[in-house]
């Protein structure tokens, strides 16, 4: 069988470079790169508003800049404009199917997009765990302060302080405190796996449907297609 491709002393036939695409696990990354591009195939946009909107992405706004990031990529003009065309269609592919899902999928998801400011102290030891809640909830005593003499996880290092994240970052333990808290509230020592875990929170932020939620919603419903696209698409080598 022909060679199809070489790479160094290495030449490969058909059946060799599909054996190693499975090896390197290459194929379901060239699978949705197709099912890519037969969803945009037929989705037009005009070429030098996609290639204006790539540079100002990048911030590539004089020529010198984008020749020096083309030489960077080690890309061609022509791989540049169609990658740039590549972007904007797929962009305006996701627009078309999920734009107008964003706000109720919010909706769906919020909980789970809520972001909180906490503090965290954790010990393996029950007795300190204990000491140290009475020494912040009676004493009144620094949490920062002693999260970074006690604490057991790299949450020392910014005196216990976590956050902004996700509600859906934490243990889930951890999230389901912090949902039914008020900002200040102290959580008294809670077993976690080996860890007692003393738990305050700090600042509760509420997720807000702006652009750049929406973005992100768009791109979770087309990641979790593009899965479920990928995963049912057949691939059969025909060798």
């Amino acid at each position: 069988m022909a060679a199809v491709l070489k790479i160094g002393d290495l030449e490969l036939d058909i059946r060799a470079l599909l054996e190693r695409l499975e090896h390197y696990q290459l194929l379901p990354k060239l699978v949705q790169g197709v099912v890519i591009e037969q969803a945009i195939e037929s989705v037009e946009c005009d070429p030098e508003n996609a290639y204006k909107t790539f540079c100002q992405q990048r911030k590539l706004l004089t020529e010198q800049q984008q020749q020096a990031w083309q030489a960077q990529n080690n890309l061609t003009q022509e791989q540049v404009y169609m990658q740039a065309l590549r972007d904007a269609k797929l962009a305006k592919f996701k627009e078309t199917t999920w734009g107008n899902q964003t706000e109720s999928y919010f909706l769906e998801r919020k909980v789970k997009l809520d972001r909180v400011l906490y503090s965290l102290i954790r010990t393996k030891d029950p007795s300190l765990a204990q000491e140290l809640y009475f020494r912040l909830n009676d004493d009144g005593e620094s949490f920062s302060d002693l999260a970074r003499t006690y604490s057991e996880g790299q949450e020392s290092q910014t005196g216990g302080l976590i956050g902004p994240v996700a509600l859906s970052v934490p243990h889930p333990m951890i999230s389901r405190m912090l949902s039914v808290s008020q900002p200040g509230q102290l959580w008294s020592p809670t077993p976690i796996g080996e860890w007692y875990v003393i738990t305050r929170l700090e600042k509760f932020v509420p997720a807000q449907f702006d652009d750049s939620m929406r973005q992100q919603l768009m791109n979770e419903l087309f990641e979790t297609w593009l899965k479920e696209t990928t995963q049912q698409t057949d691939v059969t080598p025909l060798i």
